[in-house]
């Protein structure tokens, strides 16, 4: 009984090792006839770039003015590539406590959640800047060291609409975000929220 089991076992070893370099050889021989056929790449050659690129956003080598910029500009292509994206870089270079109220707008709102602040964009007074096809620059001045404003008159996409708006950039100083600009505000030029505003 003893050496049946041997047997048994010896001849199932044996019948693996031989499956594996049976296997093996195979394998090199279908990898050598692959190896000389084209294979289609289907990944674009700068996937892995595009993957380890972070979302746009305020960046430390940025200043007061080009953070202004490039939300602006981000907001004038509002929906490239995708809808609602310059609202989107708004989001990231605002510089709020989500768990608080916050005067972003002016008065004091609810800002933590995406969609609210999205919906603030698209009141009739703010949404002049989603697709506008025209800004400029009224005014900057250095508060502080660490504080820039900046007014800029906006003509719409639409007819006869223009609004003026004053943005508010502040440097942070010490934590995560040390020598980032953020935007502490924008500004409408008027009571942009008069008939009230469901968010």
């Amino acid at each position: 009984m003893m050496s049946l089991g041997l047997s048994s076992s010896s001849s199932s070893l044996f019948s693996k090792s031989f499956n594996s370099n049976n296997t093996k050889s195979r394998f090199r021989a279908c990898s050598a006839s692959s190896s000389s056929s084209d294979v289609p790449d289907f990944l674009s050659v700068d996937w892995l770039e595009s993957r380890r690129k972070r979302p746009f956003g305020p960046r430390l080598s940025y200043n007061a003015e080009e953070c202004v910029q490039y939300q602006l500009e981000a907001l004038m292509y509002n929906d490239q590539p995708r809808p609602d994206y310059g609202v989107e870089v708004m989001y990231r270079f605002a510089g709020f406590d989500p768990f608080e109220r916050s005067l972003y707008f002016g008065p004091s709102f609810d800002l933590g959640q995406f969609e609210r602040f999205r919906r603030i964009f698209h009141h009739s007074k703010y949404r002049v800047l989603l697709n506008h096809k025209e800004r400029k620059i009224l005014s900057t001045l250095n508060v502080e060291e660490n504080c820039y404003k900046q007014r800029v008159w906006i003509r719409g996409a639409r007819p006869d609409e223009e609004e003026t708006f004053q943005f508010t950039m502040v440097q942070r100083v010490g934590g995560f975000w040390d020598g980032y600009w953020l935007t502490e505000s924008v500004l409408h030029d008027g009571d942009s929220f008069k008939g009230g505003v469901a968010y």
